[in-house]
């Protein structure tokens, strides 16, 4: 095989797949040709297609080195090789991010921006400016202050990285994230959404990432319509 690719793999939370258990750092090798659904240490290109395969609520995530021969699945971007390494763990709000990076390099960046697309990529940067994908695995992105992004198809992701920004999501299979400071995500019944606490210090003038929190809507102790949102005193919730 030429060219690494970088992929992404999720784990039970001991770090187990198929009974099969994988260490951070490790290179795993096995003589057959890799097959598809089949053979061979599966990943996926696309970040958030490994949702669908491994609960966030019960799995974790590495980026992983596909070194080896590879067979691509039709269905969607999991990829079986015969060499693998397994890199640093991450988190949802990177998985989401990934995807961003992932699709935004199709994407041509604007002052507002949309995509009805299938694995479509809608991006803005400016101040108040307004993205949206609404095709299946489509991914959004608002990164200046007060931006807004939305994400609406299966499997979407929608990410704002600005002050005061608004994520949100109108699929149960979406995931929204407000990544900047005083951002606010929104989602639907079954979806994830995901905020960051920031604080300010006096002294430098920068602001300093403290944590991130991760909520699914599930219609009891979090409502059908539910924001998680950050201020400058920590991470605040309110249903809608």
């Amino acid at each position: 095989m030429g060219k690494k690719i970088i992929a992404y793999k999720g784990f039970n939370k001991d770090m187990t797949c198929r009974d099969f258990q994988y260490e951070e750092g490790k290179t795993y090798t096995m003589e057959e040709k890799p097959k598809a659904c089949d053979k061979g240490f599966h990943v996926c290109e696309y970040p958030l297609d490994c949702l669908g395969y491994y609960n966030p609520a019960e799995s974790i995530y590495h980026q992983v080195e596909i070194l080896g021969d590879i067979d691509k699945d039709n269905e969607d971007s999991k990829i079986s090789t015969n060499k693998i390494k397994i890199g640093a763990k991450i988190d949802i709000a990177g998985l989401v991010k990934a995807s961003i990076d992932y699709t935004s390099k199709r994407a041509k960046k604007v002052k507002g921006s949309s995509t009805k697309k299938n694995y479509g990529a809608s991006s803005t940067t400016g101040y108040c400016g307004a993205s949206s994908a609404t095709g299946d695995y489509g991914a959004s992105s608002a990164t200046g202050n007060c931006g807004a992004s939305s994400a609406t198809g299966n499997c979407g992701a929608s990410l704002t990285t600005g002050k005061r920004g608004k994520s949100s999501t109108e699929n149960e299979t979406a995931i929204a994230v407000a990544w900047g400071h005083e951002g606010k995500a929104k989602g639907v019944l079954n979806s994830y959404i995901v905020c960051a606490e920031w604080h300010y210090n006096d002294d430098t003038w920068e602001w300093k990432f403290v944590q991130a929190k991760m909520v699914q809507v599930d219609g009891k102790k979090n409502k059908r319509k539910y924001i998680l949102s950050v201020n400058k005193w920590g991470i605040c919730r309110g249903g809608r």
